[in-house]
């Protein structure tokens, strides 16, 4: 994690929130703008590498994905120093400070990359919405709005990547048939 007193120092400012909670407010913050930065690079990682017969369409979520998160770190890093806090925003300080954990390097299927990808937006789906409950008791409900907003999306993004994931297993455990209801629920029984 970054340096505490850097991810929570603060500079004088006329918002009317007490000190203390912003305080509390920007490490938070902090927090999840080094996991934000993390995903977008580890999202730009399944990018580039890659491969398979769903190359093109997996190449082109996952550069959307990472652009989307480039615009939640800019409103994370930007909250932060409107409540008069240090964005702690370069890679060294998003890789120190991240919850998630590193992205495998040995995968190059583009099932694989959907897996890492989606492994790593859930426990960040949750982090959002902790942070959406943590920011809201400290009386910041414009941040809390923040995480809100941001939260959508990326559950709508994790929803993406399951979809993969939820087909592939449904074709895999109906012996390569493809997943219709008779096939689920006779799937159901062997299980």
């Amino acid at each position: 994690m970054t340096d505490n007193k850097l991810a929570s120092r603060l500079y004088p400012t006329r918002i009317d929130l007490p000190a203390d909670a912003r305080s509390k407010i920007v490490v938070i913050l902090n927090q999840t703008l080094a996991a934000t930065s993390d995903l977008k690079s580890q999202s730009k990682q399944a990018h580039w590498n890659v491969k398979g017969t769903d190359f093109y369409q997996l190449h082109e979520l996952f550069d959307e994905i990472a652009g989307e998160l480039e615009e939640f770190i800019d409103l994370f890093a930007e909250r932060i120093t409107a409540l008069g806090g240090y964005a702690c925003g370069t890679v060294r300080m998003a890789a120190a400070g991240s919850i998630l954990p590193e992205y495998p390097t040995e995968i190059i299927a583009g099932m694989e990359h959907v897996t890492a990808l989606a492994d790593r937006f859930g426990p960040y789906a949750k982090h959002l919405r902790e942070a959406i409950d943590k920011t809201d008791e400290l009386g910041d409900a414009d941040t809390a709005d923040l995480y809100t907003e941001v939260s959508r999306t990326i559950d709508k993004r994790l929803w993406f990547l399951d979809a993969h994931l939820q087909a592939a297993a449904n074709t895999s455990a109906n012996g390569g048939a493809p997943a219709t209801a008779q096939n689920l629920d006779r799937a159901a029984v062997k299980v």
